[in-house]
């Protein structure tokens, strides 16, 4: 059951996609206070676990920790961070009482989760200006489900874009390109698609190449021709520079944000001086959405949009602050205070809070000030792109994700989870966000493999693809100036073929849960609790996952580890990828496990009953033969398989599925 309360003068942010009309009186689960601003709090019972927050850091289980929603630039993914890209307000209390909350609200909003007390849920914001929905139900998957319904179908990506994918900051010439697909293929690792960041473009102008790729369309049509697609980097700041159309067309149509006097916000970004897309201006966003077409033209099929939060650097107003204090700096004798506020003043240059203040946007006709709806940013930029690849190509699915996003983005494109480092600790970070972000109908979403930022290792690479070999976005990117990371780049090359192979084993199961999870309104990821809610045991584990109906994944996550322990709720059946190509399957009873996991395997488990669906590897998607479908799992199981053309939008799951059954071990 879903209750809306309205307070104040909500924005419109278009989330929610089922009409609700608001109810009278209270909530009835925690106290609401409207004196100053906005507060929400409920008594937490020892016994309690909060679920949700989408992309936020810690654990699955929220509690003890604070969560602040302000879609922020922060590649420093430590414990003590607070916000990162996203704004996903959506949260459950399971326990005696289990009920849902999501606050449609899109500027700051903190969630202290039993962080200032132990026994204290409080959620609160400045303004009293919000939409609270409050769902019941029994179990926390069945208020995800309600809430998933509410919020509309989850975005649905191409086929291909289920395979493997290269990426570096630093693929800078055409010729870098083509060296990465090159060394792939001659080395038999599977890949479908090699990522474009910004150096790919004209001074990073939007929607512009660089001379040196010449006759763009007819190198992209060359790499299509080996199974390789490249996906392009579009960002936010649109470069101030005479002559280049886009900007010129956004200055003439007034389609940049605003400062307060009316004139373009300036604020700069990778081109330098920069302005916004007024993407919260339907008109503006059209207008945006249509220049995807400069490279979908040139046979380009997918996408993903950054520094989207929006990121900024620097703006005129804040260096012209820097450089009066400088003078003053200057001309003193200096103490330590001295020096650290100086210090502290061109750090806090980037993302400055008074910045995004002095940011408006025009909606319908009224001025809005930027932070006030500051998370709405990097999900109306992709809805910008969405509607314009739908409108550009009304038949055909294109591969789209984002950096920042808010609570109905997810209708529009996928997320990856940022900037992260090469450490241990982010892949356990990687693997608690996925059933969060599934919750607010995120499926399509993934982390940078092996870490952005820092140097990796090869043992940290290989673990870190064993997780990655699930999600459905399998994307290895790492940053300019830190150690190259690309799989052919360590020794033992066969042992990267082996474990992404494994992912082109499965790409009929992930694809299949996959659409089903989209087209019903479901999680692919799950926590054990979800499944199993009456075991102890099971709620508290937060380093396994439930994926779609049939198997849990326990990644190996810690260095120099040769395997790891596991909980099994149920008996289930060890499913282990060995490096000569074998599977093996060994049954294992309810309880606790040591499970040995060399570098070069993959496991998984079945549950049982169950099987799932494989096929031989390959090494692009198109060349995945169905023919060579098995069942592996319990015999005398069933499996429905969900399988389409993967391009079109004629998805049907009624029309694609078909009952598969494991007559017989062998």
């Amino acid at each position: 059951m879903i209750k809306k309360y309205t307070y104040g003068t909500p924005f419109p942010t278009e989330s929610v996609t089922e009409p609700f009309a608001a109810s009278e009186g209270m909530p009835e689960f925690g106290d609401i206070h409207l004196q100053e601003g906005f507060s929400f709090t409920y008594k937490l019972r020892d016994e309690d676990v909060v679920y949700g927050l989408g992309e936020a850091n810690r654990g699955i289980n929220k509690r003890g920790y604070q969560y602040i929603s302000n879609n922020s630039d922060n590649p420093h993914h430590h414990e003590d961070v607070y916000s990162l890209y996203a704004a996903h307000n959506f949260i459950i209390v399971s326990g005696e009482q289990t009920f849902g909350l999501y606050f449609d609200y899109p500027s700051t909003l903190t969630f202290d989760v039993g962080y200032t007390r132990s026994d204290e849920l409080h959620i609160f914001c400045e303004r009293a200006d919000l939409d609270l929905y409050v769902i019941t139900g029994e179990k926390p998957y069945d208020i995800t489900k309600q809430f998933r319904k509410m919020i509309g179908r989850s975005y649905i990506a191409p086929k291909f874009a289920f395979g493997f994918g290269q990426s570096r900051w630093g693929y800078k010439t055409p010729e870098d390109f083509v060296a990465v697909a090159e060394k792939y293929r001659e080395n038999h690792i599977p890949i479908d698609m090699v990522y474009m960041d910004i150096d790919y473009m004209d001074n990073y102008k939007d929607f512009t190449v660089n001379e040196e790729f010449r006759d763009f369309p007819q190198y992209v049509e060359n790499l299509k021709k080996d199974h390789i697609r490249l996906v392009p980097i579009i960002d936010a700041g649109v470069k101030i520079e005479e002559g280049y159309d886009v900007y010129e067309e956004g200055v003439e149509k007034n389609y940049f944000c605003k400062r307060q006097d009316g004139s373009d916000f300036v604020a700069a970004v990778w081109p330098g001086y920069t302005h916004f897309p007024d993407v919260l201006n339907p008109d503006a966003r059209k207008w945006f959405g249509e220049k995807y077409k400069r490279l979908t033209d040139a046979g380009i099929e997918g996408f993903w949009n950054d520094m989207n939060e929006p990121a900024i650097f620097f703006t005129p107003e804040g260096v012209k602050d820097v450089k009066e204090a400088m003078k003053a700096f200057i001309d003193k004798e200096e103490t330590v205070q001295d020096v650290w506020a100086i210090r502290a003043q061109v750090t806090g240059l980037a993302n400055n809070a008074e910045d995004y203040a002095s940011m408006y946007h025009n909606v319908d006709g009224k001025m809005v000030r930027h932070d006030q709806v500051h998370n709405l940013f990097g999900y109306n930029m992709t809805r910008a792109a969405g509607e314009g690849l739908r409108e550009i190509s009304p038949d055909k699915r294109c591969l789209l994700f984002s950096r920042s996003s808010y609570i109905g983005m997810h209708r529009y494109g996928g997320i990856w989870t940022g900037d992260n480092k090469s450490w241990w600790s982010h892949i356990l970070l990687n693997l608690k966000m996925l059933p969060s972000l599934n919750m607010c109908g995120f499926l399509y979403t993934g982390a940078d493999l092996g870490g952005f930022g820092c140097n990796t290792t090869r043992d940290l690479l290989l673990r870190w693809l064993a997780l990655g070999v699930f999600t459905p976005l399998m994307r290895d990117h790492s940053c300019e100036n830190t150690r190259e990371q690309e799989c052919y780049q360590f020794e033992h090359i066969e042992d990267f073929r082996h474990i992404i192979g494994v992912r082109y084993r499965l790409i009929p199961y992930i694809y299949s849960e996959y659409m089903k999870a989209a087209l019903t309104d479901d999680m692919m990821f799950k926590p054990l609790a979800f499944e199993y809610p009456e075991d102890r045991m099971a709620v508290n584990v937060e380093d396994q996952l439930m994926l779609g109906n049939e198997i849990m994944i326990a990644p190996v996550y810690t260095q120099n580890a040769i395997g790891r322990y596991v909980y099994l709720p149920e008996a289930m059946m060890l499913v282990r990828f060995c490096p000569d190509g074998k599977i093996e399957q060994t049954e294992m009873p309810k309880g606790h496990h040591f499970v040995e996991v060399p570098l070069n395997e993959v496991i998984l488990f079945i549950r049982q009953g169950k099987c799932i669906p494989l096929v031989d590897a390959a090494e692009c998607v198109d060349e995945i033969d169905m023919d060579s479908l098995q069942l592996i799992g319990y015999a005398n199981s069933t499996y429905q398989l969900y399988d389409d053309d993967g391009y079109t939008r004629a998805y049907d799951l009624e029309k694609s599925t078909v009952w598969l059954k494991k007559e017989e071990n062998k």
